[in-house]
């Protein structure tokens, strides 16, 4: 398999990507799929595994960074902003359709956890994407306002959008706004914040498991009120007659959102469970990732066909 490194433009922004290629000769352009990453994460992670394989069954595969995050341009660093977020999914999709290799003409999404939800709002806007999926779909701004279990109370979000606030004003008068930490220093702090959940998000982003240097241990404040308002689901109905497949973990607690997106959906849709699986379970072990695989290696290659 070959892996080059690709850079490209979203709304001026250059982001940085890995495309992938299997090795195998194929006459004619290849389907293609665009892989996002989950929030904190880069390419190098979870989204480049998936890209990797799925590139070993016969699509060209873009894994990339987001805006202002890991190898990607953009100021301040560490911001998530959604309406960014879905605008790199469709600057990725553009520069696919440049390269030789590729049908443009068949062209998918995968999200994996936040850019689950942004894979989703991108292909109601953009009728170029045939077909989605998502592994441990998840939506930062419900996330962040409700949960990850969606019972969080709602004075946590009120504390944030406070602590943005001051930020916005401390870089108003040219002081440092600081940034808002996503990971505590140990796994027991983790549980405390986040029980089980929170456990494996440390486990995976804050040790040698699937640590990186560049994905990101904190955020920029100004990420929080731009997801105040902001609701990728909004958009999944345009999605109309593509189809939609959703591959969540049986015990995943962020599960709850990936049905209300599947309830707003109007089209082809289906939600694969995997057994025995949680949220992160899906970012990198091999007993359920290979199961994902093939369900989406499936999935793509019916909906992404010459037929």
């Amino acid at each position: 398999m070959a892996q080059t490194t690709v850079s490209f433009d979203s709304a001026g922004i250059s982001l940085a990507g890995h495309l992938y290629t299997s090795d195998t000769p194929v006459s004619g352009p290849r389907p293609a799929l665009v892989v996002g990453h989950p929030g904190t994460g880069v390419k190098e992670q979870t989204s480049g595994t998936y890209a990797r394989q799925m590139a070993e069954h016969g699509f060209v595969t873009l894994a990339f960074d987001a805006a202002y995050q890991g190898e990607s341009g953009g100021l301040p660093r560490g911001l998530e902003d959604p309406a960014q977020r879905v605008e790199d999914f469709k600057a990725a999709v553009s520069y696919l359709t440049t390269l030789n290799e590729v049908d443009a003409d068949r062209i998918g999404l995968l999200g994996i956890c936040a850019s689950g939800s942004y894979s989703l709002a991108a292909t109601g806007g953009d009728h170029r994407v045939k077909a989605v999926a998502t592994v441990s779909t998840a939506e930062p701004a419900r996330q962040f306002r409700l949960g990850a279990d969606g019972t969080q109370d709602p004075a946590v979000f009120q504390a944030l959008l406070d602590a943005a606030a001051r930020a916005r004003s401390a870089a108003a008068r040219g002081e440092d706004p600081g940034t808002m930490t996503m990971f505590p220093e140990t796994a027991e702090q983790a549980r405390a914040l986040g029980g089980q959940h929170g456990v494996e998000g440390f486990e995976y982003y804050c040790t040698p498991r699937g640590w990186h240097e560049r994905s990101a241990k904190a955020l920029a404040w100004e990420s929080i009120d731009r997801m105040a308002f902001h609701d990728a689901f909004f958009a999944v109905p345009l999605i109309g007659a593509r189809p939609i497949l959703q591959i969540i973990g049986e015990r995943a607690v962020t599960a709850w959102m990936a049905v209300e997106a599947h309830q707003r959906a109007t089209g082809p849709k289906e939600i694969h469970w995997i057994k025995g699986a949680s949220h992160v379970d899906l970012y990198d072990k091999k007993e359920y990732i290979d199961p994902a695989i093939d369900k989406l290696a499936d999935f793509y290659a019916t909906h992404l066909s010459t037929d």
